[in-house]
C-alpha cells in the first residue's frame, strides 16, 4: 500500500465530464489499495475567465481581494470532484488549502508555502477517505487567504507530499510526460522516460511549462519523486528523481525557449570599479530578476553593460537604468523586445566538449543570430529574434539527434 499524491491540472479537469474521468482514474488507484490526496486546478480558462471579470469592474484590483476571486476556481473543482468520487462510491472530502494547513508568507498574488500542518489531512486519510484539495493557495497567520503565483498548484501538491511523507507525487496533465521538446512545435519530440531533478529545474526555469520550477525544487529538496503522466491514459509518463539513467548517446536531455525576454543595455559606460554594483544593486530593490548579463570593454575603457529582464519588468528595469544614467555617465539606454530565449539542457554536457559548438552551428546553418549567449554546466542559453525561435527549436532539436519517429498528439 502507498500514499499517493495526484495533481490534475485545468486541462484534465475542464468539463464535469472531464471531473468524471478523473474520478475513476482517483478510484482504480484506490481500489489497487493505495491512499491518496489530490490536489486540484481550477476547471480550464475558469481563472483567466475571473481575471478578466475583474477588469471589467476596475483596472487596479487590490490584490486582496483579487485572492479572494480566483480562488473560488479551485474550490468549485475540488467540491465537484470530491461529489464525483462520492458518486461512484469512494468516500471522499474536498478541502481549501487553508483547511489542509497550508500556512502562507502575508504576500498576495505570489506568496511562498512557509509550512504545512497536515493533521487534518492524516485524520481524513485515516478514515479511509480521498482528500481533495484546492491548489495554488493557502491561508496566512492573520487567517488571509493567499494565492502561490504561477505554477502553484504544481508547488502544492509537492510541498504536501513531502508534509505528508508520501511515496510519490503525480502530476496529471495533457501530454503523455516530459518530453525533449514542447510537442506543439516539434510534433516528432520524444517522451523521455526519466529526468534528473537538476536537468527538469534548468528546463523548467528555461520555459518548459509541463512542470514549475519551484515544484521541482521542492521535490529535490526532500527527494520526493515526480511522475508527471497523461490524465488521458495509462501509460507511466516521465519520472523525475535525483539521479536518472542516461539513453544510449543523448547528450543533450531537452530544447527549451522561452518567449517571455527582454534586453536592456546600459551603452557607453566610462569604466568604474562599481558600475556593476550600482545597477544590479538599484535592479535588486525594486525586484526586478536578471537572467543573462553581459559586460564588454568596447574602447578606452568604456564598456557596454547588457542584461535580460522577463517583458513584465522591461517598463521598470528602463526606468532604473533612466535614474542612474547620469551618474554613470552613460551615453545611452537601449531597450529591445520582440525576443526569445532558445536553450540546450542535459547532464552529458559536462563530459562532451564541444555541445556549445553544435548549438552555435545548427543556429547558423538555419540562418539564427544569436545576441546574447549564456552557460552552465548542463545548458547552453542563446537570446534570438522571437521571429525565429521556433526554427531555432527545430533545428536544435534534429542537430542533437532528438526526433522520434511518431507524431505526438496533444490531448484535447
Amino acid at each position: 500500500m502507498a500514499l499517493i499524491v495526484q495533481k490534475y491540472g485545468g486541462s484534465s479537469v475542464r468539463t464535469t465530464d472531464h471531473i468524471k474521468r478523473v474520478a475513476g482514474r482517483i478510484k482504480d488507484t484506490v481500489t489497487e489499495g493505495n491512499s491518496v490526496v489530490v490536489v486540484v486546478s481550477a476547471m480550464g480558462d475558469t481563472t483567466d475567465e475571473l481575471i478578466e471579470m475583474a477588469g471589467q469592474i476596475t483596472n487596479k484590483p487590490s490584490a486582496r481581494e483579487m485572492d479572494m476571486l480566483v480562488t473560488t476556481g479551485e474550490q468549485v473543482s475540488v467540491a465537484l470532484l470530491s461529489m464525483a468520487l462520492q458518486e461512484i462510491g469512494i468516500d471522499s472530502i474536498s478541502l481549501t488549502g487553508g483547511q489542509a494547513g497550508i500556512r502562507t508568507e502575508a504576500v498576495h498574488g505570489k506568496a511562498r508555502i512557509l509550512d504545512i500542518q497536515p493533521d487534518r489531512i492524516h485524520r481524513e486519510l485515516k478514515d479511509g477517505k480521498v482528500v481533495v484539495v484546492a491548489g495554488f493557495q493557502g491561508v496566512t497567520d492573520d487567517g488571509e487567504i493567499a494565492t502561490l503565483g504561477r505554477g502553484g498548484s504544481d508547488t502544492t501538491a509537492v510541498a504536501l507530499a513531502a508534509a505528508i511523507q508520501a511515496d510519490v507525487c503525480e502530476i496529471y496533465t495533457d501530454v503523455e510526460g516530459v518530453y525533449t521538446t514542447d510537442p506543439r512545435v516539434v510534433p516528432h519530440a520524444r517522451k523521455i522516460n526519466e529526468i534528473s531533478y537538476d536537468e527538469m529545474l534548468e528546463l523548467a526555469n528555461l520555459g518548459a511549462v509541463v512542470l514549475h520550477p519551484r515544484a521541482v525544487e521542492c521535490a529535490k529538496q526532500y527527494n520526493i519523486p515526480l511522475r508527471v503522466r497523461s490524465s488521458f491514459t495509462k501509460n507511466p509518463g516521465t519520472l523525475v528523481k535525483e539521479e536518472a539513467e542516461m539513453e544510449q548517446g543523448m547528450i543533450v536531455r531537452g530544447i527549451a525557449h522561452d518567449l517571455n525576454v527582454a534586453k536592456v543595455a546600459l551603452v557607453g559606460v566610462p569604466h568604474r570599479k562599481n558600475s556593476l554594483q550600482l545597477v544590479f544593486k538599484k535592479l535588486a530593490a525594486e525586484n526586478i530578476n536578471v537572467d543573462i548579463i553581459v559586460q564588454s570593454i568596447v574602447h578606452n575603457e568604456v564598456s557596454d553593460i547588457s542584461f535580460t529582464v522577463s517583458v513584465d519588468d522591461l517598463d521598470k528595469a528602463c526606468d532604473v537604468l533612466n535614474g542612474v544614467k547620469e551618474e554613470l555617465n552613460a551615453s545611452e539606454i537601449v531597450c529591445e523586445e520582440g525576443l526569445a530565449k532558445v536553450s540546450i539542457v542535459g547532464a552529458g554536457m559536462i563530459s562532451n566538449p564541444g555541445v556549445a559548438a553544435q548549438m552555435f552551428d545548427a543556429l547558423t546553418e538555419a540562418g539564427i543570430g544569436i545576441k546574447m549567449v549564456s552557460t552552465s554546466e548542463i545548458k547552453v542559453s542563446c537570446v534570438i529574434d522571437a521571429s525565429q525561435v521556433h526554427d531555432a527549436v527545430k533545428a536544435l532539436h534534429t542537430s542533437f539527434g532528438l526526433d522520434a519517429l511518431d507524431t505526438v498528439t496533444v490531448a484535447k
